[in-house]
């Protein structure tokens, strides 16, 4: 089946985390995706964090699905000839290396550019290619730190927390898919490529401007407000049944759910409680009303809370941890966790395509492994025979 991307082929020489997210999501929508890695050891992420000798590490699998892996050695002349004749059969260059580190390799945006003109480009960075830190490195933790997240993020007495959803690396990649898909429709227009940049920092501040615009209505920095989503009562995580550590729900009822959710709860008389007359009278009593969301939601399960509120009209959710995510038949059903076989490993389970397409649905396939894909790319795109690909291999060149 045609999707979406088919016949876009990117190049992704990103490791880690921000860039991989990037080029799986574009995988995902069908796009030939090149892994590009040193021939020796690849993408640091292969061992980042392994959980076992004998297979590439978690970290990578769920991050390099659907991608094919070509081996180059940039550092040798021939390998940079090759990877030249490669660019200019490719649609995308994605690259998250340290600053100016392409660029002393002569493989930079004006070289590659020149030899493909329809090359877009792309440029993860954790502070961008220019401004005052663009010299800097960054990892999640910075970006959210310098982005501003961690400062409204925990409860006030707390200090600044992180966030592990990796706003910081996965956000970046999601903005760069963004930026490199709205190139390649420009490009149709004027059949040019161009160059695309994120930063991470610019990511994160992206992703808390609603923060940004509550520090100009009170002129003052937001303050950590813990669970507490704006003035609205109950509008917070209530503990369930049996007690555990993720045995909470969150309950957001909005002002004209209030009926509907104690109607839920079984308390309608609480409508004629003066302390909880209105959105105002609530917010003041907050401490009173949340202890008695909290001494009904304690005598039944998160899951039992989600189904009576959510069936009320009143948004609920039960705070799911890793193991219920992977298990989650709703999650399950929509293809979002799925199961995938890979060499030495056998079965694991992983994150599929968040991005529905009624045309073209995403399938996903295993990650490769190092170089597995070498000798057919190299044949097909550059017509090297198996006889060179011995050579190159004895040489370290893939």
């Amino acid at each position: 089946m045609t999707q979406a991307l088919t016949g876009i082929r990117v190049i992704d020489m990103t490791h880690n985390q921000a860039g991989p997210a990037c080029a799986q999501i574009l995988a995902f929508l069908g796009a030939d995706v090149i892994k590009l890695e040193e021939p020796k050891g690849g993408d640091v992420a292969r061992t980042n964090m392994r959980d076992r000798t004998d297979s590439d590490s978690l970290f990578f699998l769920v991050l390099n699905a659907n991608k094919r892996s070509l081996t180059l050695n940039l550092k040798s002349e021939e390998g940079k000839r090759l990877f030249r004749r490669v660019i200019e059969q490719s649609d995308v260059l994605l690259e998250n290396f340290g600053p100016g580190a392409l660029d002393r390799l002569g493989l930079g945006y004006q070289e590659l550019s020149k030899l493909n003109p329809r090359l877009i480009y792309a440029t993860i960075k954790g502070f961008g290619t220019y401004g005052p830190y663009s010299s800097f490195k960054s990892f999640e933790p910075i970006a959210q730190a310098m982005g501003g997240a961690m400062s409204v993020t925990g409860f006030p007495e707390n200090p600044p927390t992180y966030l592990y959803p990796a706003i910081g690396d996965s956000g970046t990649g999601m903005h760069m898919a963004i930026g490199i898909l709205a190139a390649l429709q420009q490009r149709h227009q004027t059949g040019k490529g161009q160059h695309v940049e994120v930063s991470m920092q610019d990511a994160v501040v992206n992703l808390i401007r609603v923060s940004l615009r509550d520090h100009q209505r009170s002129g003052r920095p937001m303050p950590r407000q813990g669970n507490q989503l704006g003035r609205t009562v109950p509008g917070t995580t209530y503990p369930c049944a049996p007690g555990g550590p993720n045995d909470y729900v969150y309950i957001f009822a909005q002002p004209q759910m209030w009926t509907a959710c104690i109607d839920a709860m079984g308390q309608p008389e609480l409508a004629d409680d003066p302390r909880f007359a209105s959105a105002e009278s609530r917010w003041e009593n907050r401490a009173a009303l949340d202890a008695i969301v909290a001494t009904w939601t304690r005598q039944r399960s998160k899951h039992e809370v989600m189904r009576l509120m959510g069936e009320a009209g009143v948004p609920c959710g039960a705070t799911l941890d890793t193991g219920e995510v992977l298990t989650d038949p709703h999650l399950r059903a929509r293809d979002m966790i799925v199961d995938v076989d890979y060499p030495t490993r056998g079965t694991y389970q992983t994150v599929g395509c968040p991005v529905k397409l009624s045309d073209s649905p995403a399938d996903v396939t295993r990650p490769p492994l190092l170089g597995e894909h070498t000798a057919e790319l190299l044949a097909s795109l550059c017509g090297v025979s198996s006889d060179d690909m011995q050579r190159l291999r004895a040489a370290g060149i893939v």
